[in-house]
């Protein structure tokens, strides 16, 4: 079992309602809000999450700035969106033999506004009382992994993402 450590939601929240867009820094090459890329292509971006609740959490968004799925994204820009966390997911699920892939799509016009999914593999073996939401919850704690650690583990999911047909 992996250490955790408490995470300050209420920074986090001031972070997400007051700060820039995190994912449009990221894209831009901001150095503090580096992330470990997984995959990137002339539409899509994903990376590893800086905080997260299960190993492989990560996360997948549009290039560009769009809020609101609903009226921001066309049907074609969902598919596509959705391909690369379809593909996503079963790069997770082989690398970390995971019993089933969460993908939820969090945040609101007044925190974390830039539109992404969240992608989290849940190992198996984790006693019912501990999956779903518990299992994503960061007031439960959030991982501690070492940089250089998280670093491979990005670069062992883009090698298996790599070699994952796009086409489903």
């Amino acid at each position: 079992m992996m250490a955790r450590q408490p995470f300050d939601l209420a920074a986090h929240a001031q972070r997400s309602q007051n700060g820039p867009c995190f994912i449009c820094e990221l894209i831009a090459g901001n150095p503090a809000y580096a992330h470990h890329v997984i995959a990137r292509d002339d539409r899509h971006i994903a990376f590893l999450s800086k905080y997260p609740t299960q190993p492989g959490y990560a996360l997948v968004c549009p290039l560009r700035h769009c809020e609101d799925l609903a009226e921001d994204v066309s049907p074609e820009d969902y598919l596509a969106l959705q391909a690369v966390v379809h593909r996503l997911a079963r790069a997770l699920k082989q690398v970390f033999d995971a019993e089933r892939i969460y993908v939820l799509s969090l945040g609101s016009q007044q925190g974390n506004s830039h539109l992404h999914f969240h992608v989290v593999p849940l190992p198996r073996g984790v006693p019912y009382a501990q999956q779903q939401y518990h299992a994503l919850m960061a007031e439960h704690g959030v991982l501690t992994i070492p940089d250089a650690e998280m670093a491979a583990t990005a670069a062992q999911i883009a090698a298996v993402y790599r070699q994952i047909d796009g086409s489903g």
